[in-house]
């Protein structure tokens, strides 16, 4: 199979929740695929994140009507907002917290995003995902994230981070 010969398309899914509209139906139908079969696999491996969106690229053989399923990790901010049970990040985060992460979400999101992450150690990721709740106005175990951060860098925290 030639790499010439195959189409991809990628795009942001309901996790669990994808259905044969837009944008899946119409970039679908003119590669004459059974597409309610392809729903039905994307939702499959996008259960997990349900109440999500979670990218979802798609590689279809036109030839053989073959495709392959590659599902992405929603962005690190969307995990943070799930596990505060919370729509979305502050709009203004210097003066509005929309909620308070404890250290064992942040491994639990780091853990969740490791083949997504560039970091290697755990403590890397963890770092990653402080970063990210900074811009959301979302503290860290009761404590502004930037805080938390120069905590994790000092060190404390290297006995839970010992990924």
């Amino acid at each position: 199979m030639s790499p010439a010969m195959v189409e991809k398309l990628s795009v942001l899914v309901d996790g669990g929740k994808a259905t044969p509209g837009p944008p899946l139906g119409p970039a679908l139908g003119p590669l004459g695929l059974n597409i309610v079969e392809i729903i039905k696999a994307i939702n499959e491996k996008t259960k997990s994140f349900e109440g999500m969106k979670v990218p979802v690229t798609l590689i279809v053989d036109p030839k053989s009507k073959a495709f392959t399923i590659e599902v992405g990790t929603p962005p690190t901010s969307a995990l943070i907002a799930k596990e505060l049970k919370v729509e979305k990040g502050s709009g203004d985060p210097g003066k509005t917290r929309v909620g308070n992460l404890t250290l064992a979400q942040a491994i639990k999101i780091a853990n969740m995003k490791a083949d997504a992450m560039q970091a290697k150690s755990l403590k890397a990721r963890v770092l990653e995902v402080v970063g990210t709740c900074v811009s959301m106005g979302v503290t860290v175990e009761g404590k502004p994230a930037k805080e938390f951060t120069k905590e994790i860098q000092a060190g404390k925290f290297d006995k839970q981070l010992a990924g």
